[in-house]
């Protein structure tokens, strides 16, 4: 049985995340079927890591095992013919047989951007959080260095995720502006429920001066949820890329 992996591209929009769920259409939903009509076969695609509803991705892995004889860069246009227009598939290609999506990851990093301006917009709002508050980008990129090496994140994790530890390594966050866009990009190792968001939600806090950036060391070292910022909305989240 061949192993093939795929990376995709998605609006997360009108989709409940990446994951199957009982109610309400996901991206695997999607993926699955298109597979199963080209393969003829009953498969079932392993994704590797869940997004919550809302959330986007350039660079999300899944691989799935086959009998099918089809070459495997041909997956890729025979599996877009059969897609939405808001699921692509990038690129298709034969892995070993012990690839795994999720459990051969060594890392991710994601991208999370913001509009920060008073006035509000139309367009692009599925793709941006807008704050309407002044952002001092200064302090955010000094509050931003105590979230870089291992820790213990358990302050930035929602309910609803299952983990054996919450302690995590984060290998980049930097900080772009261009006009009135902030994209935050954060790199680590694994991450917990909603933790992107929790931390570009307390980031922010520090942007309008709410905590201080020393704070922040704080917040880590106690790991008290509610003392971290709220979750920033899913819409800005986008997987970026997932490292092997």
């Amino acid at each position: 049985m061949r192993n093939i992996k795929l990376v995709l591209e998605y609006d997360g929009t009108g989709y409940n995340g990446w994951q199957k769920q009982k109610h309400g259409m996901t991206v695997q939903d999607k993926l699955d079927k298109a597979i199963r009509t080209v393969t003829k076969e009953e498969i079932e695609t392993l994704g590797s890591s869940r997004t919550d509803s809302g959330v986007h991705a350039r660079g999300y892995v899944v691989n799935f095992r086959t009998n099918s004889r089809i070459p495997a860069e041909r997956f890729k246009d025979a599996l877009n013919t059969k897609l939405p227009d808001d699921i692509l598939v990038i690129s298709s290609e034969e892995v070993s047989d012990e690839f795994h999506a999720r459990y051969s990851s060594k890392g991710k990093m994601y991208s999370y951007t913001v509009r920060n301006n008073e006035a509000p917009t139309v367009i692009g709002r599925n793709y941006f959080y807008n704050y309407e508050e002044k952002l001092d980008i200064e302090s955010i990129r000094v509050a931003a260095q105590y979230f870089l090496g291992t820790h213990d994140f358990k302050a930035f994790q929602n309910k609803g995720g299952s983990v054996k530890t919450t302690v995590r390594t984060i290998t980049q966050l930097d900080i772009e502006v261009n006009d009135d866009i902030i994209k935050f990009y954060v790199a680590g190792n694994g991450f917990l429920y909603n933790m992107v968001r929790i931390i570009v939600g307390t980031l922010m806090m520090v942007g309008v001066h709410k905590i201080e950036p020393s704070d922040v060391k704080k917040i880590i070292s106690e790991g008290i949820r509610q003392k971290a910022g709220k979750s920033a909305p899913a819409c800005g989240l986008c997987l970026e890329k997932v490292f092997y």
